[in-house]
């Protein structure tokens, strides 16, 4: 990857306010990790069992907590959080290409449609009637914004993002390709006529509010509301393929991992962590500050904070075998150990 932007790491040490230990001049032009990093480029140690890469490391200079710093002989930042540091400086080293400026001329553009300043329409967007950009809005090729929605200033769809009528979004959002915001949500009811069985489908008259700085991952789904709106509330962060269900809320600054899903109407906490392939069910509430691990079915509310875990582990397939069938003899191996227990208590002699 070719980087374009060079910083002293005087000017690095400043943005992140690091102490600097080494040449304040060295100029470094890009991040890497301590075992492919090269000359001109910065590293970081956030994981102690990666410290035996500092003895042979190229990178010009390394950020380091305190206690690692005497390990490191060349330029490094010093300061308490190294990963949050690194998170920090990739905004600078960012080659993402900005927006192509203005509107392609393959691009359609409603008449009714207010645009701000500096936004750019990439090739075959289609923005429909009464929709709002803010300023410096980026809309990426082949991606639609449905009639009356509303996008804050400096948010970016990637390419092929579907935007629905009636959804807000606001500043400094991202969303990535393949990306629909307020689709249909899967309500229907059903009916029997002469015997014979159908769904009714219930259209979906709600929409959906996403709040600043969230960020949603490629081929996730945010359904739009039955009734009210489904919210996804600031500085959430989505992972691909990640599903929200109608009606939904999800708290400010939880985080959800790719195949994770929401059914309909559930309430999610603030600066909660949902792992990878989390199935949550609806009409649940989940307490702020809830950590779900990995591949765990959550079928009841959550009132206390803390980690909750239903997956297990992988095992050898053969013992994995023999413990799936166990598991389907519990209930059978239950009512035999209580009625153990009741003769138990007829046969022990009683207390005087």
């Amino acid at each position: 990857m070719t980087y374009t932007n060079n910083y002293t790491l005087a000017e690095l040490a400043e943005h992140i306010g690091a102490q600097l230990q080494g040449d304040a001049d060295t100029e470094i032009n890009g991040l890497h990790t301590l075992q492919d990093a090269k000359a001109g480029q910065l590293s970081f140690l956030a994981n102690p069992s990666y410290q035996r890469y500092l003895e042979t490391t190229e990178a010009t200079a390394v950020i380091l907590h305190p206690d690692m710093a005497p390990a490191f002989g060349g330029n490094k930042l010093v300061i308490d959080d190294p990963y949050l540091a690194y998170a920090k400086l990739s905004k600078l080293f960012d080659s993402a290409p900005d927006g192509m400026g203005g509107i392609h001329p393959s691009a359609v553009v409603d008449e009714s449609a207010q645009l701000g300043e500096g936004v750019s329409i990439g090739p075959n967007a289609f923005v429909e009637r009464d929709v709002r950009l803010g300023d410096g809005v980026v809309i990426g090729a082949n991606s639609c914004v449905g009639a009356e929605s509303v996008i804050g200033q400096r948010t970016r769809l990637f390419s092929n993002v579907s935007v629905y009528h009636g959804v807000t979004i606001g500043d400094d959002v991202r969303l990535h390709s393949g990306s629909v915001i307020g689709a249909d949500g899967f309500g229907n009811a059903h009916e029997v006529v002469d015997g014979q069985f159908s769904w009714v489908k219930i259209h979906q008259l709600g929409g959906v509010r996403i709040g600043n700085r969230v960020e949603v991952g490629a081929c996730t789904t945010i359904d739009r509301g039955a009734l009210g709106d489904t919210i996804i509330e600031d500085g959430v962060i989505l992972d691909n393929y990640v599903m929200i269900g109608h009606n939904v809320k999800v708290g400010r600054n939880t985080a959800m991992a790719a195949r994770s899903g929401i059914a309909g109407s559930t309430e999610v906490g603030e600066r909660c962590i949902i792992a990878g392939g989390v199935g949550i069910a609806g009409h649940l509430s989940i307490v702020a500050d809830t950590t779900i691990t990995a591949m765990s079915i959550v079928t009841k509310s959550i009132k206390e904070a803390g980690s909750y875990s239903s997956g297990t582990g992988t095992q050898p397939t053969a013992s994995w075998r023999k413990n799936a069938v166990r598991y389907s003899q519990l209930d059978k191996l239950v009512g035999r150990l209580s009625k153990l227990e009741k003769t138990m208590v007829k046969l022990l002699p009683k207390d005087e």
